[in-house]
């Protein structure tokens, strides 16, 4: 009959049902219709004379028809907002006895709030809440459901409804803040009759029961929600976050990587209230972990400390007789000790886990600028203001919570650091000057941490920190105690490390993979990113050698081609790093890398021609001198390609006479008295005899005046080129400069230097008249009087012979004759090359053979004999490149290192034909 009248009430009546405004935190019933208030409180009346009675079959029975009849009418709102009004009175007559009846109660009230008609919804909205002030803790149980459709009306349409379900989700909040970690619910709490005397065996059993609230079954709801875009949704979704992660003992950080990714979304949302709440739980977050991190480091210092004390202890134990492992007293000690011990106090935060790479390989795309996620922004913003701004401010909290982890667990990052360096170097060229900060602060902890790594002085395993160090060195003395280990074995040893969070292996650094990714960064447009690779590859290779770069691997070719890069720090940067991977190598393995050095200058005449000089002095800087000037001239005496050899000799002899790195090198070359300044002389004269101007110099800087003059005797069969006159105008502007200085001194002594005047007139007589002709004159004029006295003034018998004779006096001199041979045959080759690949002329006569010099520089044999075309072929010298006419019949060479010589072989000829 009380039912009849709550269905007519529910469909006569236009009643309002809402929270009393005199009490905003009581619930009360306030209707319109005297009729409504009465039926209420008849039912109420009802249901507590049947709780009194404990007549549950009755109140269930009332409950099922207010569910079946009312609340689940489809279609009828006004007898579904009537059952809503009764499922909340049933629940407020119930009291704390609710409990047993919710499972019944809540679930009609869920489903009608995804109703069609917004009363029926607000309806929901306000008696869910009347249920929940009264069960408080016990609505826990269906919390998920609760959430769940929570979280559906923070997006409804309707204001009156969103108004409804904020204060629902305010009190479900405070339910939970207060009630969450230790609740709870008396459904499985053990009967009244089941209660024992003893408190602390109460105490022990409602320990090992389940709260009514379960984090672990919430993250999986959490994980389907957070994927929504609607602005009031995230924000509803940020603020429980917030709240479950404010409550100590549910530990919400543990499941963090769950969810964290799609929370880093919310950074670049276009709503900035969304924006806000979520840097502020994500700040919260990190503070947490690094809190956590600081007091694991403590528990393990502590740990070592007491480690460290107990071991005198136990030696001292060891050294008496074996102890009767049964005796009670001794028992009662250990327990006493362990009591005493500081592994007995804990601490809050250091029994949770934080997976620090999983974190990291969530926050690892958000480093990369061209995912997906940067993509999506462009579609999820109203402008391209507002996306940039996202844009920086997902990088930039990315990089700072990497630089965070850096000081947190840099062990756990070393696996990590070959993928960051792919992303962290090119954001310290970066638009956005706040991201490019926090990435040059991630590179420079970087840096810091593989220099730890490899430092010599007491170097800690990866994956340890200090503290977990010195715990792992006193449980190896422990366990190496006889006594000791007998008694506790290898077992609690183990636990021990597991316990202070110790891996017993180890990573290391994945060299083949950072490398890469540091080569990968040559590429780049921005300077600032290449010279950080550079600068890493400099110090990975300064600490590990040739486990980093070598020069027959595959990352040295990609060190040369980048110095055709247009930047000059970038190429000098480089060329250190070249010089340090081949400043210790063997011999093979220089000339292998000068070798490449001379294919790529003889592929890239651009970089020859702008870079070649710098290149050259650079590495002269940085190695020896004489090893380079050495291994390059036998390459080059062997070089088939004329017009290169001749343009490198150059290059190569305007560096010997200006550059100050190779001051040595000079002087050595002015003492041929020696036998190291001979060899010298025979080495570099050999090849620089493809360029004329080049050996004329270099024999002028050497003091062979008579060679000299030789020479230039042989310039006068020459046809001279504009090339060579430009060359002997430089020549002459070099003899005024400092490095030529002892050549004038010398021109006041004309007894002693006879051919030096033979030398420098004759250059002159090459010359056309010039400003370069003329200064020569004027330096010849202001000694001429001291030459003319030489001729009128008699002779006297000199007391030494005359310095450079062209006759050898011995077998280790040189052999002056045969060098200049070798000058004519170079010479002719290079003329007949002029004619024959340039001018596209028919063969020519076969050139009369030069045999090889030895290292006095002495003919191998002695005549020079004409051979046909294939006999001189053989008998030459090998070549380091074969010439175009042997190239399709000689076999392909051999790549040694590098480049490939027989790659470049081809792009050779090929521009050898232009």
């Amino acid at each position: 009959m009380l039912l009849d009248e709550v269905s007519m009430i529910s469909s006569t009546t236009r009643g309002r049902w809402a929270l009393s405004s005199s009490c905003p935190r009581s619930v009360g019933l306030l209707s319109t219709v005297d009729t409504i208030a009465d039926t209420i409180a008849r039912l109420e009346k009802l249901i507590r004379e049947h709780l009194a009675n404990n007549d549950n079959e009755k109140i269930r029975q009332i409950i099922d028809q207010l569910v079946h009849d009312f609340a689940y009418a489809v279609h009828q709102p006004h007898a579904r907002n009537g059952g809503l009004i009764g499922l909340a009175a049933a629940s407020i007559a119930l009291g704390s006895d609710v409990a047993f009846y919710l499972d019944a109660i809540i679930p009609p009230v869920l489903a009608c709030f995804e109703d069609q008609d917004a009363r029926v919804r607000y309806y929901a909205c306000e008696s869910m809440y009347n249920i929940a002030k009264v069960a408080k803790g016990e609505v826990l149980l269906n919390f998920n459901e609760i959430f769940d459709a929570l979280c559906k009306l923070t997006a409804d349409t309707e204001l009156s409804v969103k108004n409804g379900a904020e204060l629902l989700d305010r009190l479900i909040k405070d339910i939970v803040a207060e009630s969450a970690s230790t609740y709870v619910s008396i459904l499985h709490s053990p009967r009244d009759e089941a209660v024992t005397t003893d408190d602390e065996s109460n105490d022990d059993d409602s320990s090992m029961l389940p709260t009514a609230f379960s984090l672990k079954k919430f993250i999986p709801l959490l994980q389907e929600r957070i994927h929504v875009v609607n602005p009031f949704t995230r924000q509803f979704l940020v603020s429980w976050i917030v709240l479950l992660d404010g409550i100590p003992d549910l530990e919400l950080v543990t499941f963090l990587p769950e969810f964290l990714g799609d929370l880093f979304g919310y950074l670049g949302d276009a709503n900035m209230d969304v924006h806000d709440a979520t840097e502020v739980c994500l700040e919260g977050f990190l503070q947490e972990i690094r809190k956590i991190a600081y007091v694991k480091r403590g528990v393990a210092e502590s740990r070592r400390s007491v480690l460290k004390s107990a071991k005198p202890k136990d030696s001292s134990i060891s050294e008496g007789a074996v102890t009767d492992d049964t005796d009670p007293k001794r028992d009662d000690d250990d327990s006493a000790s362990r009591h005493d011990d500081p592994d007995g106090m804990w601490m809050p935060g250091q029994d949770i886990h934080v997976d620090h790479k999983k974190l990291l390989e969530i926050l690892i795309p958000f480093l990369d600028p061209a995912s997906r996620i940067y993509r999506d922004l462009a579609f999820t913003h109203p402008n391209l203001t507002n996306a940039k701004r996202a844009e920086e401010e997902l990088q930039r909290t990315s990089f700072f919570w990497v630089a965070s982890f850096l000081e947190i667990c840099p062990e756990e990052i070393v696996q990590f650091l070959p993928r960051l360096l792919s992303y962290v170097l090119p954001a310290t060229s970066s638009q956005y000057e706040l991201v490019r900060e926090v990435a040059q602060k991630v590179d420079t902890l970087m840096l810091n941490l593989i220099l730890n790594l490899f430092t010599d002085s007491k170097i800690i395993p990866m994956g340890q920190t200090q503290g977990q160090s010195g715990a792992l060195q006193s449980l190896q003395d422990r366990s190496s105690t006889p006594n000791l280990a007998e008694q506790n074995g290898d077992d609690s040893i183990t636990d021990e490390m597991a316990r202070l969070g110790i891996n017993a292996t180890s990573g290391e650094l994945d060299y083949g993979a950072t490398v890469h990714a540091l080569t990968m960064q040559f590429l780049n447009e921005n300077e600032a990113t290449r010279l950080a690779a550079l600068d890493w590859l400099i110090m990975l290779h300064k600490k590990a050698g040739d486990k980093v770069i070598a020069v027959n691997d595959g990352t040295f070719p990609a060190l040369l081609k980048t110095l055709s890069d247009p930047s000059e720090l970038v190429v000098t940067r480089d060329l250190e790093l070249l010089s340090q991977i081949s400043k210790n190598s063997d011999d093979e393995v220089f000339a292998s890398f000068m070798n490449d050095l001379l294919n790529l200058f003889s592929t890239d005449r651009r970089l020859l021609d702008t870079r070649g000089y710098l290149i050259i002095r650079r590495l002269c800087l940085n190695l020896n001198p004489e090893r380079i000037y050495r291994t390059l001239a036998e390459l080059i005496e062997k070089e088939e390609d004329v017009e290169f050899a001749s343009t490198m000799v150059q290059l190569l002899n305007n560096n010997l006479m200006t550059a100050p790195e190779i001051g040595e090198l000079r002087k050595r070359l002015r003492s041929l008295e020696t036998k190291d300044g001979q060899t010298l002389f025979i080495a570099l004269f050999r090849s620089w005899c493809h360029n004329a101007v080049a050996a004329f110099c270099l024999c002028l800087l050497a003091q062979a005046y008579e060679q000299a003059s030789n020479l230039l005797a042989i310039f006068g069969e020459l046809e001279l080129s504009v090339s060579l006159l430009i060359q002997l105008d430089k020549l002459v502007q070099l003899l005024e400069s400092p490095v030529f200085t002892y050549l004038r001194m010398q021109l006041l002594e004309p007894e002693k230097y006879p051919f030096l005047y033979k030398c420098l007139y004759g250059l002159l007589m090459l010359m056309p008249q010039s400003s370069a002709f003329a200064a020569l004159k004027n330096r010849l004029n202001s000694v001429s009087a001291i030459g003319y006295l030489h001729q009128l003034a008699p002779r006297p018998t000199p007391s030494y012979e005359p310095r450079n004779r062209l006759k050898a006096r011995s077998e280790n001199e040189i052999k002056w004759i045969d060098l200049l041979d070798k000058f004519k045959y170079v010479q002719e080759k290079s003329r007949r090359y002029n004619v024959q690949y340039i001018t596209k002329a028919p063969n020519l006569p076969p050139l009369t053979d030069v045999p090889p010099l030895n290292a006095n520089g002495a003919s191998s044999s002695t005549p020079n004999l004409a051979v046909s075309s294939g006999t001189a072929a053989s008998s030459t010298p090998p070549n380091r490149i074969p010439t175009p006419s042997s190239v399709a019949s000689a076999p392909a060479p051999k790549s040694k290192g590098g480049l490939g010589i027989a790659k470049l072989t081809r792009g050779r000829l090929k521009n050898s034909t232009k």
